[in-house]
């Protein structure tokens, strides 16, 4: 018997049907002798319904009160799944991230966990129950209600499997897993049996929307294994493991790109220090998060360009900031393009092949596409492009990298979780949960 904790987003349970589909798929794997604790979302539209509402008292509303209104929909979630388990002859209780006690930092609407109090699910499940945990929330030292941002019930789906010692944590979504690309820009996009964490942690951070970032951050820090699942299919998803040497073999794993930024450029700043601290600390205050920033090597020795990247959403805002710390700084002029994007290629077998980003850059020219931008790491090579071509650039880039065809080392994975045999993944040996609660008495 295996502990295994499941996630199930807004579309899975977007309406009574499908809150009844998921409570079926918890219920057969209650039937196959696992414990299951669950992590559910808010229904789809609600936390959206929310901010509307919350939105139409207030132009700029307290950001506690703000966690107060959003903490609701995941609340509704638990309790309707909840009963949807009952009426199928199991039992099951709801928690929220308070009676779990997610205890959380005091940052609002984007809250980091501080630890989970695990005592009341090892009960719930020492008691035959399902435990149905509210995602997205948790509290304060001081009982504050918090959010961990969106798609924040991914994170505590991954953080009460860490905590609890699961075999494993199941993302059910509306997608079969990870794929190669997004196979609404590229119909032959194919999905992966497997991919690292730090593959998971690029592709998430440069636009895929599979997975929470700092979720797929938080599996990796505590070896959570994480199977990414679609809730409407019994197929195998993804899993995202740590690495291996077989990974090493795939040179590009996958393409992201990203159509929600903004590009802005300092012409002709003065090239001394403390001018891009003050440039990019103005920014800092305004809590604005920067991407990707290039300095221009400077031709004359006394002045220089820095363009920089920010989320199209802030990107007026920051306009404005850096618009008046040109003056102090000397800039001759600001740029601004909010109709740019960010095309990246990703893959831990970079770190062994040569002339990968040669390749993305001639891909790129055979369809005159301009290259605005590059960044790079040890395992991605980003390219800012104008947006209209963004289609062009992903489905050129995932033809030149052979995605379609599959690895010879890539094999599909059980539809099923095992009961797991010998020694887990993290060196402890598996044990029911129930087990472990009456170890701890």
């Amino acid at each position: 018997m295996a502990l295994i904790v499941q996630k199930y987003g807004g579309t899975s349970v977007g309406d009574i049907e499908r809150i009844h589909n998921v409570a079926r798929r918890v219920v057969g794997t209650r039937q196959a002798g696992h414990d299951v604790v669950v992590v559910v979302s808010a229904m789809a539209g609600e936390t959206d319904r929310l901010l509307e509402l919350a939105h139409g008292i207030a132009e700029r509303p307290n950001e506690r009160e703000l966690d107060v209104i959003l903490a609701t929909g995941e609340q509704v979630s638990i309790g309707l799944l909840s009963l949807a388990i009952q009426e199928l002859g199991w039992k099951a209780r709801s928690f929220t991230g308070t009676q779990v006690r997610i205890l959380t930092d005091e940052a609002h609407s984007q809250a980091r966990i501080l630890s989970i109090d695990t005592r009341r699910v090892l009960e719930a499940l020492e008691a035959g129950e399902v435990a149905i945990v509210a995602g997205f929330q948790g509290v304060t030292a001081e009982d504050e209600v918090t959010t961990l941002g969106r798609g924040g019930s991914d994170l505590t789906a991954v953080a009460m499997a860490a905590a609890l010692g699961a075999e494993v944590c199941e993302i059910y979504t509306d997608v079969e897993g990870v794929h190669t690309a997004d196979p609404n820009l590229v119909p032959g996009a194919r999905k992966l049996a497997r991919i690292s964490y730090e593959e998971m942690l690029e592709l998430a951070s440069l636009g895929a929307k599979v997975l929470q970032t700092r979720s797929v951050e938080y599996g990796k820090n505590y070896q959570v294994p994480i199977h990414v699942r679609s809730s409407f299919s019994a197929s195998a998803g993804t899993l995202v493991v740590a690495e291996d040497a077989a990974m090493e073999k795939v040179v590009v794993s996958g393409i992201a790109y990203n159509a929600n930024e903004g590009k802005i450029t300092v012409a002709r700043v003065a090239d001394r220090p403390g001018v891009a601290a003050k440039l990019f600390g103005a920014v800092a205050e305004a809590n604005v998060v920067v991407d990707m920033i290039v300095q221009n090597i400077s031709q004359d020795g006394s002045t220089t360009d820095i363009s920089f990247t920010v989320p199209r959403p802030d990107y007026h805002k920051t306009l404005e900031i850096v618009r008046g710390v040109a003056a102090e700084i000397g800039a001759a002029e600001v740029l601004g393009n909010d109709q740019i994007a960010k095309v990246s290629i990703v893959g831990v077998g970079m770190r062994t092949h040569s002339g990968v980003a040669s390749r993305m850059f001639e891909a790129l020219a055979r369809e005159k596409i301009n290259i605005l931008m590059i960044s790079t790491s040890e395992i991605k090579v980003s390219c800012v492009i104008e947006a209209q071509c963004v289609k062009r650039a992903v489905r050129a880039l995932h033809d030149t990298f052979g995605l379609e065809r599959p690895p010879q080392e890539e094999s599909p994975l059980p539809t099923q979780t095992p009961a797991p045999t010998g020694r887990t993944a993290r060196g402890r040996r598996p044990g029911t949960a129930r087990a472990r609660a009456a170890r701890r008495r």
